[in-house]
């Protein structure tokens, strides 16, 4: 049974390997050791509010995840508040592919966004996301993916 909790300091290390295997997976070049930066990056803008995850557990493993930043620009048309909310760190491990567990997760943190004012959620997709995203109500605009809240 797959369940669902907020990502806390607790879990962070395992959480960061996670996200080094998904940045692998896309094909990213690693020529950099970026556990320091991503430990910095998520102490800091968890403990501010500013960055909000969702993990899917069986039992005390985690298998999936998912993770928004909050930023703000100046208002514009398409986003009165200025509130914008970045996906990132959508992984489900391979074994648990399939199952809805990303579309859980990512309805859990589009409602933390909702929640946090923001006026869109923006993603750069891999290929294997594309259709959970439109699939969710994402639709392309230029080279990000966006769902209006």
């Amino acid at each position: 049974m797959i369940t669902y909790q907020k990502l806390t300091e607790k879990e962070l290390n395992i959480f960061i390997q996670m996200r080094i295997h998904q940045l692998r997976e896309e094909g990213a070049t690693e020529d950099i050791d970026l556990v320091p930066a991503l430990q910095d990056y998520y102490s800091r803008h968890i403990a501010d509010g500013t960055f909000v995850s969702w993990l899917a557990m069986d039992g005390k493993k985690i298998v999936g995840t998912s993770g928004m930043s909050f930023v703000e620009k100046p208002p514009y048309f398409g986003c009165p508040s200025g509130k914008i909310g970045l996906l990132s760190s959508m992984f489900t491990d391979p074994a648990y592919r399939r199952q809805g567990i990303a579309k859980e997760l990512l309805g859990l943190v589009v409602n933390e966004a909702k929640d946090y004012g923001c006026g869109t959620v923006q993603i750069t997709a891999s290929d294997m996301g594309v259709l959970l995203y439109t699939d969710f109500g994402f639709v392309k605009n230029g080279n990000f993916m966006q769902y209006k809240l």
